[in-house]
């Protein structure tokens, strides 16, 4: 197995900076292009002429701006026309290419958003409130699988789809444990923790990474061993855009039978599972467990692991090769947050959740039941915290088609009213939630904000609980400067001056 994917490549041994004038004042396409221009020559001068850099810049003005910008754009919340827009988009090719970018951004005064796949649900990799430009990562798409040594590389800018599709054709007794929506970037997935359908056998995407490389805001390509046990721990599970731009993972496959068994069973509610076994075994032991389910083997399919990801993520498609595409079946409006169940709930207050549910309007529940693996793994073992002692995960998620800002206020209120009411039902002090399920109304913290750290630990300690000190620790040492920063970024230590 290579130590590293052959098309990425070493860090260039220098890199002559430009230093740009911070923003100014002027405003309107003048600005504009004084900006681009500038960017333009500090990229052109630290990136080999042959690379022809100025076909991977786009500027506003640039006829294919738009496209590119709206291509990874998964939620229509955040595709319209008070949408804050970037200043550039970069659409790098190679390793130096993202070198550059990070130092020619910080030497700009620009924010930089790091884009692998656009499934943020609040936009943070494409959407800010301050001047900004994209990095978007989807030419980073190599996969290189080793069923052999059962591991592989995979590049941020690839889709779970890609990964998955790459480890069938190696392997039909291989698998990875990760989402199911097959047009999810790899980069923000993995970082922010990631899980699937194998979450109990083996516990979360991050769990089975054992190497990364990254571009640090020096403009430094790291791996394991020279960034450090403290910022490999940090990029799996919290949140690779606050430490800098994570290249490429290293995982573990993790081994499938030859036959899985999906099933549905309706009944009041509608309840999905998958099992590592065949039918007859389900059977009896979900008949055993389980009776009130009243599981028979024709609710049962059996399959191979890749027909099964493609049951949960697509529904009746077949062919494997359908999950190289990158475009969903629709893109909607939606807001999703997100919860931790820690005590039973009372089948009675159950029943008065169902009953609130129907009342409100369109907000859905996703149960992810916890337990296997995910109570064997400390909690401090990786910057996710929710392992033992949460039974489930809920995911309140809403979407809508119709467009304007009084679609957006009713359905907004519709899933903050759900959430509002299952106050007394779920984690407390803090309560928690999901760093993948992205969620501004829990905390942001400001741009340039003084009060930072405390800003940030409102959401951080939601998101991470006692892991989020010592990612702040993390964050100061790495980029002291904060220059990898977004709305729910892990700050840095406030001065002691």
């Amino acid at each position: 197995m290579k130590s590293r994917p052959t098309n990425i490549l070493p860090a260039v041994p220098f890199l002559l900076l430009l230093f740009l004038s911070p923003p100014s004042p002027a405003t309107g396409a003048a600005a504009d292009a004084s900006v681009y221009q500038s960017f333009l020559r500090c990229l052109e001068t630290n990136t080999a002429p042959e690379d022809k850099i100025s076909d991977l810049v786009y500027s506003p003005t640039n006829r294919t701006f738009n496209s590119v910008l709206q291509a990874y754009i998964r939620n229509s919340r955040l595709n319209t026309s008070s949408t804050p827009k970037p200043s550039i988009i970069i659409t790098p090719t190679k390793i130096p290419h993202i070198q550059a970018a990070v130092l020619c951004t910080k030497a700009a005064g620009y924010q930089l958003k790091t884009r692998s796949g656009g499934h943020d649900y609040e936009g943070l990799s494409y959407v800010s409130d301050s001047p900004f430009f994209i990095l978007d990562m989807f030419n980073f798409r190599s996969i290189e699988i080793d069923a052999a040594a059962k591991s592989g590389w995979v590049q941020a800018g690839a889709t779970l789809g890609e990964l998955y599709y790459r480890i069938w054709q190696k392997s039909n007794v291989l698998g990875f444990p990760a989402g199911i929506c097959p047009t999810v970037g790899v980069g923000g997935h993995l970082s922010g923790a990631g899980y699937g359908n194998l979450l109990r056998k083996y516990g979360l995407s991050t769990d089975n990474v054992v190497d990364a490389q990254i571009v640090d805001v020096n403009g430094k390509l790291l791996d394991r061993a020279s960034m450090g046990e403290d910022l490999f721990w940090a990029i799996r599970g919290g949140g690779g855009a606050s430490f800098g731009v994570i290249i490429a993972y290293k995982i573990v496959l993790v081994p499938v039978p030859e036959t899985v068994t999906v099933f549905r069973v309706e009944k009041y509610l509608e309840q999905n599972a998958k099992y590592l076994g065949n039918a007859d075994s389900l059977v009896a032991l979900l008949g055993k467990e389980f009776p009130e389910l009243g599981l028979k083997k024709e609710d049962c399919l059996e399959m191979s692991w890749i027909q099964s990801v493609l049951w949960w993520g697509l529904d009746n498609e077949t062919n494997p090769a359908v999950l190289l595409s990158r475009q969903p079946e629709s893109v909607n409006f939606g807001k999703r947050k997100s919860d931790y169940v820690q005590t039973p709930i009372p089948k009675a207050s159950l029943e008065w959740i169902w009953k609130k549910m129907i009342e409100s309007g369109k907000t859905g529940f996703v149960f992810n039941p916890y337990g296997g693996a995910m109570d064997e793994v400390p909690a401090t073992e990786t910057p996710f915290p929710h392992r033992a002692g949460n039974l489930y995960k809920i995911q309140y998620s809403i979407s809508w088609k119709e467009a304007g800002v009084e679609a957006e206020k009713k359905y907004l209120g519709q899933i903050r009213r759900i959430y509002s009411y299952m106050t007394p039902f779920v984690s407390k002090n803090p309560r928690s939630a999901y760093l993948n399920y992205r969620d501004l109304d829990i905390g942001i913290v400001q741009p340039a904000s003084k009060n930072s750290f405390d800003e940030g630990k409102v959401y951080g300690g939601k998101y991470f609980n006692g892991n989020f000190e010592r990612l702040v620790k993390v964050k100061t040492a790495v980029d002291p400067h904060n220059f990898f920063w977004n709305e729910q970024s892990i700050p840095v230590l406030p001065s002691k001056a």
